[in-house]
């Protein structure tokens, strides 16, 4: 897909965008994950990032969060179950017990989570989550509204943790939201402490993709415009 690689150059992005998609069977042509299960399923992105595009089951996601935003079962395989974690959460002070129900699920039970690079083209994603710093997070949102795919209210689409319950939120609303990164993420995705997330409705990425072209170009015309009067008041 060429475009979505010429989103990755036109923003300067550190990793591409990533494709989740969310299967009742295996998507045609993709590839089984054939690893070890692994402690949370953020670190599936990372995977998607490094350019590999694969489909998991749930038992290869051990993080009973991550089973909880997607409302899938959670492995037996898991070293806790979603109570004890929570419990852990909060004793804590990470996680409030009355912070439990904001966090978005998932509406149906995927069998399949597929991931991998946007430009791939391996599936149809139903999420396309972009890792960027603000400034080009900025742009990118702003492509989202000029391809109406933006968001409704803006303060219900600011999340914190955890960074997977974007997946559910963009999923379940087909609105694009602003994700500004859980530890638990940074620390399995490897996302740098200058980034945060960019999360887009499949559906609504090539829109999107067209647009970033035109904020870009249109944000450097301006800087450009800001400079000049900047250099004529010290004149």
């Amino acid at each position: 897909m060429a475009q979505s690689a010429s989103t990755q150059e036109l923003l300067m992005l550190r990793v591409p965008p990533i494709a989740i998609g969310l299967f009742a069977g295996p998507p045609p042509g993709v590839a089984r994950y054939a690893e070890d299960p692994v402690p949370a399923g953020c670190s599936f992105w990372a995977i998607a990032q490094s350019g590999l595009s694969f489909y998991t089951l749930p038992e290869d996601h051990l993080c009973a969060v991550g089973s909880y935003t997607h409302n899938m079962t959670p492995s037996e395989a898991a070293p806790s179950n979603l109570q004890s974690t929570v419990e852990f959460m909060v004793e804590n002070s990470y996680l409030r017990e009355e912070d439990i129900p904001t966090i978005p699920t998932l509406g149906d039970s995927p069998d399949i989570v597929a991931y991998g690079p946007v430009d791939a083209r391996a599936f149809e994603p139903d999420v396309v989550i972009v890792a960027a710093q603000p400034d080009r997070a900025m742009m990118l949102f702003e492509a989202t509204l000029r391809a109406g795919a933006g968001a409704g209210d803006p303060a219900a689409t600011l999340l914190g943790r955890p960074s997977c319950g974007a997946i559910p939120q963009v999923a379940n609303t087909g609105r694009s939201a602003l994700t500004l990164g859980c530890i638990g993420n940074r620390t399995y995705t490897g996302m740098r402490d200058s980034e945060l997330y960019v999360s887009v409705p499949g559906t609504s990425w090539d829109k999107v993709a067209e647009a970033v072209a035109e904020i870009v170009n249109a944000n450097a015309s301006m800087e450009g415009y800001y400079r000049q009067t900047l250099l004529a008041d010290d004149a």
